[in-house]
C-alpha cells in the first residue's frame, strides 16, 4: 500500500480560549499560527463560533494574513449563520469547513445532520453562496462516516468531507476496541473515492490515536487542535508540531 502524504491542519482555537479566560492580550493567536507554520503545519484551522467563546472577529483577518505570508491555507470552520457567512466571504479563506453548532455544547458534538431536510437546505444554500462569492474556494462538510450522509454531501457543492473522529478518539483514549471505527472509516474512504470527495479527519485526535489512522492510510488531512495546545504546555508548541508532523507523514 502506497503511503499517503497526509496534511496536518492545526486548530489554534484553544490558544484563544486561554486568552479569553482572563481577557488579556496573550497568548497571541498570531504568534501561535506563525510557530505552527514555521514548524511543519500544512494549514491553520480556526472556528469562529456565534458566541465568540474563543476566536474573535479581529483574529480572523490577522490569522489570514499569517497564512498568506507562508503561502499556506486557512481552513475556516463556520456554522451556517448569516453573520458568520458574511465574515467568511470578507475573509476569503482557502477552505471553509461547515460544521454544526449549538451554543450549549462544550465542543462540536457530531457531524451535520444532512438527513434533516431543513439542515440540508441551509447547508446547500450556504455552500452555493460561498462558492459564488469566493473564487477558488474549497468546502468541506463536517459529517459522520455514514453512507447516506456521504451521498447527501455529494449533492451539496463541496470538495471534501471531514469525518467526525471524536467517538473513535475517545474509545482509543479509554482503551476500548477501535476496530469497528476503523472499518467504518475504510468504508467511508472507499465511498468518498467513488463520489469524488476528499476524505479528511478531525476532532479529539491525539498523537497516539492518529497512529492507526495513518497506518491504514485512511485520510489525506488531519485537523488536530485541543490535544496539541494541551501538550504544548509540557513540550512547547514547536516541538509538538514537529513530532506530530513526523507521525502523520511516517
Amino acid at each position: 500500500m502506497e503511503k499517503i502524504n497526509a496534511r496536518l491542519g492545526v486548530n489554534i482555537d484553544h490558544v484563544a480560549t486561554l486568552r479569553q479566560a482572563r481577557g488579556e492580550s496573550y497568548p497571541s493567536v498570531v504568534e501561535a499560527a506563525n510557530i505552527c507554520l514555521n514548524h511543519g503545519a500544512d494549514q491553520i484551522t480556526i472556528h469562529l463560533r456565534e458566541d465568540r467563546r474563543h476566536i474573535q472577529d479581529t483574529d480572523v483577518e490577522a490569522i489570514r494574513l499569517v497564512t498568506k505570508k507562508f503561502g499556506k491555507p486557512l481552513n475556516f470552520e463556520i456554522g451556517v449563520n448569516p453573520e458568520i457567512i458574511d465574515i467568511a466571504i470578507a475573509t476569503a479563506p482557502d477552505w471553509i469547513c461547515v460544521v454544526p453548532e449549538k451554543r450549549e455544547e462544550k465542543t462540536t458534538e457530531g457531524g451535520l445532520d444532512l438527513k434533516n431536510e431543513t439542515t440540508f437546505k441551509k447547508v446547500q444554500e450556504a455552500c452555493a453562496l460561498l462558492k459564488s462569492k469566493i473564487p477558488g474556494l474549497k468546502i468541506s462538510l463536517f459529517v459522520e462516516g455514514d453512507e447516506e450522509i456521504l451521498k447527501l454531501s455529494k449533492q451539496i457543492e463541496c470538495d471534501a468531507v471531514e469525518i467526525h473522529t471524536g467517538d473513535f478518539a475517545r474509545a482509543h483514549l479509554n482503551g476500548e476496541d477501535t476496530n469497528p471505527f476503523l472499518e467504518q472509516f475504510k468504508k467511508s474512504l472507499n465511498l468518498c473515492s467513488e463520489l469524488g470527495l476528499a476524505h479528511h479527519a478531525g476532532h479529539g485526535l491525539t498523537a497516539e490515536s492518529v497512529k492507526p489512522l495513518v497506518a491504514e492510510n485512511l485520510f489525506v488531512e488531519y485537523n488536530i487542535g485541543h490535544w496539541i495546545i494541551c501538550q504544548a504546555v509540557f513540550e512547547g508548541l514547536a516541538k509538538v508540531i514537529q513530532n506530530l508532523k513526523v507521525e502523520i507523514q511516517g
